[in-house]
């Protein structure tokens, strides 16, 4: 059953994002060579607390850590390591934040160094599918075709589209209905109706769609070793439009990136 929520109760939902944002936005100056991955896990925990919220994964489904933080062929849910990260690496980080009753939840994928075209290829298409994606996140459209749109994106530029991951209804709990594919038939599945707040996240790999877990029980890798890249926003059907929860605002600061990819999925003004 699809929970929808109150415009009051989708503010307070975009606060909770807004604090996973900034988390992100503080790890993006931390995310270097040499860095491990347990030492930004440390610091992602302390940061959510300071800002006055709960950190969202930690404890859920028995999860040991903060963050969710894969690195190069692991597609998601990678724990943490001591691990130095390389030059040439790339690491994909899912955050989550609990406040005001509230979950946010969102990833964004960092090069670490010099990344080769290939894999930053990678990086930037599977991006630009979160856009195209959230751009069908609309009234009367339906849950295939957001997940028809990014498969054709990725699949048109030869990458492999996870289907055993999904992304998913966002509120009181970390999953709720629907569902969200990456793939899909257009005109299929749940209809978007006004005031549901979804995570949309592509999971998308350089070569073959199909992937195997670890023996620890969580990380999620590439069958073919390849690498793996994953986006995620939070966003809410608002006057039947898509209305972005979530940043990269921080994270592009840090970075030094200048973006507007967000501008039209915006009603509102997000004050930083």
């Amino acid at each position: 059953m699809i929970i929808t929520k109150t415009k009051e109760e989708i503010e307070l939902m975009r606060q909770s994002a807004l604090i996973v944002s900034k988390t992100l936005g503080m790890l993006a100056k931390e995310v270097k060579e040499g860095v491990t991955t347990m030492q930004l896990d440390k610091l992602a925990e302390a940061f959510i607390r300071d800002q006055g919220a709960l950190p969202g994964f930690l404890g859920l489904y028995d999860c040991p850590s903060t963050l969710l933080c894969s690195v190069n062929e692991a597609v998601v849910h990678g724990l943490p390591t001591n691990t130095p990260l390389k030059n040439g690496d790339i690491v994909s980080i899912d955050c989550g934040a609990l406040m005001n009753d509230f979950y946010g939840d969102h990833a964004y994928t960092f090069e670490i160094g010099d990344v080769d075209p290939e894999t930053k290829k990678l990086i930037q298409v599977t991006k630009e599918s979160l856009y195209v994606g959230i751009r069908e996140f609309k009234a009367n459209n339906r849950v295939g075709d957001v997940g028809h749109a990014i498969q054709k994106h990725c699949e048109n530029h030869g990458y492999g589209v996870v289907r055993e991951l999904v992304g998913h209804g966002l509120g009181k709990k970390m999953h709720e209905d629907p569902e969200m594919p990456n793939y899909g038939r257009r005109g299929r599945g749940k209809k978007f109706v006004e005031g549901m707040v979804v995570a949309i996240e592509p999971m998308i790999n350089g070569g073959t769609h199909k992937v195997r877990q670890l023996k620890d029980g969580w990380t999620i890798v590439t069958q073919d070793g390849k690498p793996s890249v994953h986006f995620e926003h939070d966003v809410a059907l608002v006057d039947g439009k898509p209305e972005i929860l979530s940043t990269f605002t921080y994270v592009h600061e840090a970075l030094g990136i200048q973006s507007h990819e967000e501008d039209e999925f915006r009603q509102k003004a997000l004050i930083l």
